[in-house]
């Protein structure tokens, strides 16, 4: 299928890397179709093993007292992978467990990696279930020890070569292909500028030739997303100019995916990478206000986004990316609500409406409906777009915690702005000390309110 594959299975304590432990490993190493390897053995967990682990595994805590612990098997293990594409059932599980015991001894784990799990679902696609239960009934393969290594392992391989008597070993081969290929690096990217891209939250920048960026990006992990830049089957024209211009990779870790998030958004106004189209296009962000009064016309105005004020933020409604946009979206909401376009200031003239002609005003204009009314229906109307005033009397800190790299951020806010990004108590204190020049952004404004929907704020006192 592959010129090298090590088939593996793990039996683990639990479905958590970061806290459960491996209890036993199996594998099976082919090379040109020839298996040349196969090892099994239990592991040490140094905890204690579940008791519904145990039912379910048959491995109890007495049998791996004895067993070597992982750091006595890694050089082994890594023998039997060195060179090869790893194949697993749910392969994200298997390797998530190996990447967190590697990083236990101080070194990273960079293996590819193959899913038989996908490799069934672009085989099979009309099948309902990929499990390797369903495969086994599907595929009519037997085993006497389910969920232990070697059995999991030994139906793995039977069911790639029951796959390869039904569609070929060509067809498996580019489908295999598919799913393990290397992304191969740009010409001015050297293997080393990568090696040290973590597997965390962050932003990543790409350089060219000139001391600017070409391209900001941000990712919940870095290594992954910098990486699909050179998979080599780019979908867009725009990823393909991005990798052929890089010469230089720079990223910054983040504690979590706001931090990442705030970054991002940051450095690409100060920054102004020119593959950032989207982003970084100047925009025209404006929002409706009321008026107070119900008698006044126009009944509504635009504010612009660098009018925005806090005394006023809880009484606009938006924002909108352009005029035009503003525009069009309140008549639609004039005519759904049979609101007055001449009150509202999108018709010119007097007196009554050309919409209370159509029956599409309840005629305001007109002295048919009580301007009191039709203000508050206008208000009701536009509620759903209401912007909300800062509900604290003081700046707040939403903190994120990395219990894979111990990296700690506390992000500052006060009235919707990002006052800083801290990890320090020294730095914590100057941010609560700081005075806030305030500058609405809508794009600080979106990511704080999902924030606080979230919860895991708190409020900090100067």
């Amino acid at each position: 299928m592959l010129p090298i594959i090590t088939y593996l299975d793990l039996e683990t304590t639990g479905a958590t890397p970061l806290k459960d432990r491996i209890t036993e490993i199996a594998l099976v190493r082919v090379e040109n179709g020839v298996e040349v390897a196969r090892w099994q053995t239990l592991v040490n967990p140094e905890v204690r093993i579940p008791p519904f682990i145990q039912q379910l595994t048959g491995i109890s805590n007495e049998m791996v007292q004895a067993a070597p612990t992982f750091a006595e098997v890694a050089g082994t293990l890594a023998e039997h992978l060195a060179g090869a594409v790893m194949v697993g059932h749910n392969v994200r599980f298997d390797h998530g467990f190996l990447k967190s015991e590697y990083k236990r001894l101080g070194h990273i784990l960079r293996q590819r990696v193959m899913c038989t799990v996908k490799l069934s679902r672009m085989l099979y696609p009309e099948q309902r279930s990929h499990s390797l239960d369903a495969i086994m009934q599907r595929h009519q393969l037997t085993t006497l020890s389910r969920h232990r290594a070697m059995s999991d392992v030994d139906l793995m391989m039977a069911f790639v070569q029951s796959a390869q008597r039904d569609f070929g070993l060509a067809r498996l081969q580019t489908v295999a292909n598919e799913l393990s290929k290397q992304p191969s690096l740009p010409t001015g990217i050297a293997q080393h500028m990568v090696d040290d891209i973590p597997e965390s939250p962050g932003v990543y920048l790409f350089y060219g030739d000139g001391t600017l960026p070409l391209y900001i990006g941000k990712s919940v992990n870095l290594r992954d997303r910098v990486m699909s830049h050179f998979s080599g089957d780019h979908t867009s024209s725009k990823e393909m100019r991005i990798s052929q211009e890089i010469k230089r990779i720079e990223w910054r870790a983040t504690a979590g995916e706001l931090g990442a998030l705030l970054l991002e958004s940051r450095l690409i106004k100060e920054m102004q990478p020119i593959h950032n189209r989207q982003l970084r296009r100047e925009r025209q962000l404006c929002a409706w206000q009321i008026a107070e009064d119900a008698a006044a016309v126009p009944l509504i105005t635009l504010v612009r986004e660098e009018e925005i004020s806090p005394d006023i933020i809880g009484q606009l409604f938006g924002t909108f990316k352009t005029k035009t946009q503003a525009i069009e979206v309140m008549r639609n909401l004039a005519d759904h609500h049979q609101l007055c376009p001449r009150l509202l200031g999108l018709e010119k003239g007097k007196g009554a409406c050309f919409a209370s002609q159509l029956k599409k005003c309840k005629g305001a204009c007109a002295g048919k409906e009580p301007k009191a009314l039709h203000h508050l229906r206008l208000q009701q109307a536009l509620s759903a777009h209401r912007l909300k005033s800062w509900p604290y009397a003081s700046k707040i800190g939403i903190r994120e915690h990395n219990a894979e790299t111990g990296k700690t951020d506390i992000h500052v806010f006060d009235q919707w702005c990002h006052i800083a990004t801290v990890n320090n108590e020294a730095d914590l204190e100057e941010a609560m000390q700081s005075k806030t020049v305030f500058a609405f952004d809508y794009d600080t404004y979106k990511l704080v309110l999902k924030a606080l929907n979230r919860g895991g704020h708190f409020q900090l006192e100067k």
